[in-house]
């Protein structure tokens, strides 16, 4: 719209050069004429109270070429490149709402591991069914937390929740493997596994990172 309004300007103000023919006519030197984003500059002819620019100056000044078809002048102009969009960066630090996403999967995380270990020093038997109830709570809010992720330190810690999610997966299958090889689940045995230290040392790193504002890898998310 710009360059349309700017080509209609020059044309409008910048008028083909008139020889004088009739009486009282006089042709005068007026002020000088420029473009604007052009270098350059002519002196505006006054004849009469009016201004007037030769059209050959003026395709000179705004780099255009002059045509001509029957009684027609055409005066082209070139084409102008528009200014490529700027693409705003991404800010620094976590958003509120993946700091807020972040912090409840770590939760239901919690939750989940506590149901397992509970299990199994009660030995109170755990259904397939019920673990899986926990798994789609948890799933369902990992993915609340990737839709989440708007800055580069959001996406950058991401992938830790969901390497914790993956931990906490395998330590509940390792519980219900044990639980159909065996009536009874020893906790030494259980606990000799690092996932459950893992699961509680990420989820420790990723709320004290989440607390300072910005990423720190977590090697225990890993």
């Amino acid at each position: 719209m710009k360059k349309v309004i700017t080509v209609l300007a020059i044309l409008l103000t910048a008028l083909l050069m008139l020889p004088a023919t009739g009486d009282g006519q006089t042709a005068q030197k007026g002020s000088t004429f420029t473009v604007a984003g052009h270098a350059g500059e002519t002196q505006l002819i006054q004849i009469n109270g009016k201004s007037y620019v030769e059209v050959e100056t003026l395709a000179k000044l705004t780099q255009g070429t002059l045509s001509f078809k029957a009684n027609q002048t055409i005066l082209t102009l070139p084409a102008v490149a528009e200014a490529p969009a700027i693409t705003p960066h991404a800010k620094a630090g976590f958003s509120t709402a993946f700091v807020q996403a972040g912090i409840e999967e770590m939760s239901l995380i919690r939750e989940w591991r506590i149901a397992i270990v509970n299990a199994v020093q009660t030995n109170s038997p755990v259904s397939e069914e019920w673990v899986s109830a926990h798994h789609r709570l948890a799933e369902k809010n990992l993915a609340l937390a990737s839709a989440a992720a708007s800055t580069d330190d959001d996406r950058s810690a991401f992938p830790l929740l969901t390497a914790e999610f993956n931990n906490m997966q395998k330590l509940s299958d390792l519980y219900l493997t044990m639980r159909n090889q065996a009536a009874f689940i020893s906790t030494d045995e259980f606990h000799s596994s690092p996932l459950e230290e893992q699961i509680l040392s990420c989820a420790q790193g990723f709320v004290t990172m989440t607390e300072t504002h910005e990423f720190q890898d977590q090697a225990a998310c890993r």
